[in-house]
């Protein structure tokens, strides 16, 4: 084995969490697209000029999400597990959103009644806005604990309800996911088009860029002093059989701070959402779109590693029964399972990398109703 086991599970929490930086940065724009597209475009030909600067690639996008979570069923089985039972409502609201986003580009354009048109545009707004909101309301439930336990012989048992997930603090933590997702698909936008659809989507890009900024900021004073965090307080010796409820894990306030204390350098995440938005509010009012789509990005993975970061070692905590928690050191697959793992995402991720890099570079340049009206029997 080129790694030893604990090394290895580390590598994993950041495979994992390059993959979800991954989605957010490709699926997140698409995401932000469809949700701006009933607001951005007034009219037919300026719906369908959004629609087509991610006609071509919001299904390749989207494979980011599949495969991270598959990565998580792979390497951390147990969290898996737990999360698709105790969070099944969510995940499915997500799942019937994203089902409106292939029947949305395909079938929308193929009748010309306003009717039929506006009614895609929203089931394509939901689309892009309803998972961008959940996905936010997880990771602010995640913060908080998630109330479930495991007995002794690793049953688990789930006592939450959906509408408990909708507290205030994980609904903050909806408003930045969702902010952060429209102000990069404000960027891209300005990105691809021009005229009117451009000024709007500049518009856009001021509007939830400091949106992101005040949430941002909001929801990390609220982390700092109003919800309390988990820390591992003991861990069985490394040779031990592999046991969840073998650790002793408190739960403090502040506690979700002690890493920042730990390894100041982590602090650069906070900081790269920060700056990430600030500078892409100002790339786009200088109109240097390609630079602010660069930050922007910048600032979607800078939130993402500063939830990481807080929580890391912890990636499922529980309210119920702090030992039940679940964490990169006890959730893991097998020694043999993460290496082979390991070596499939060294070989094949840069291959994906350089073919999506070459998606986007055949596909770039602006998207106008002139080239639609060119295409019309050929384009969404």
């Amino acid at each position: 084995m080129i790694f030893d086991y604990d090394t290895l599970k580390v590598i994993w929490w950041l495979f994992v969490g390059v993959l979800l930086i991954g989605f957010a940065v490709t699926d997140g724009f698409d995401l932000g697209v469809g949700a701006l597209l009933p607001f951005v475009g007034r009219t037919d030909g300026e719906r369908r000029v959004i629609i087509n600067t991610i006609g071509p690639t919001w299904d390749g996008n989207q494979v980011w999400l599949i495969t991270a979570g598959g990565a998580v069923f792979a390497a951390w089985p147990m969290v898996y597990a737990a999360a698709f039972s105790g969070l099944y409502i969510a995940l499915l609201l997500v799942l019937f959103a994203l089902f409106f986003r292939p029947v949305g580009f395909d079938y929308r354009s193929k009748i010309e009644d306003p009717r039929w048109r506006t009614a895609w545009d929203w089931a394509l707004f939901a689309g892009g806005a309803v998972p961008a909101l959940v996905f936010g309301v997880a990771f602010g439930n995640l913060l908080q604990g998630v109330p479930f336990e495991f007995d002794s012989v690793l049953r688990s048992t789930y006592t939450g309800s959906f509408f408990a997930l909708l507290n205030p603090f994980a609904l903050l933590c909806g408003v930045v996911s969702l902010a952060m997702l429209l102000m990069h698909g404000a960027v891209y936008l300005q990105l691809r088009t021009e005229g009117i659809v451009q000024a709007r989507a500049k518009q856009a890009v001021r509007i939830f860029s400091l949106v992101t900024i005040a949430a941002f900021a909001l929801a990390g004073v609220w982390l700092a002093f109003g919800i309390d965090g988990y820390r591992i307080l003991s861990m069985p010796a490394p040779d031990a059989v592999p046991n969840v409820l073998a650790k002793t894990v408190e739960r403090a306030s502040g506690a979700w701070l002690d890493n920042y204390g730990n390894y100041p350098w982590m602090m650069l995440a906070p900081l790269a959402a920060f700056a990430g938005a600030g500078l892409t509010l100002v790339l786009s009012n200088q109109g240097r779109e390609g630079m602010a789509f660069i930050t922007s990005g910048f600032a979607l993975a800078g939130v993402i590693l500063t939830a990481g970061f807080s929580m890391f070692p912890f990636v499922m905590p529980s309210s119920l029964s702090p030992a039940s928690s679940l964490t990169a050191w006890d959730a893991t697959s097998s020694h043999l399972t993460l290496t082979w793992m390991f070596w499939a995402v060294l070989i094949f991720l840069p291959i994906i990398l350089a073919y999506t890099s070459g998606v986007y570079r055949v596909m770039r340049g602006k998207v106008t109703e002139a080239d639609i009206r060119a295409r019309e029997h050929s384009v969404y």
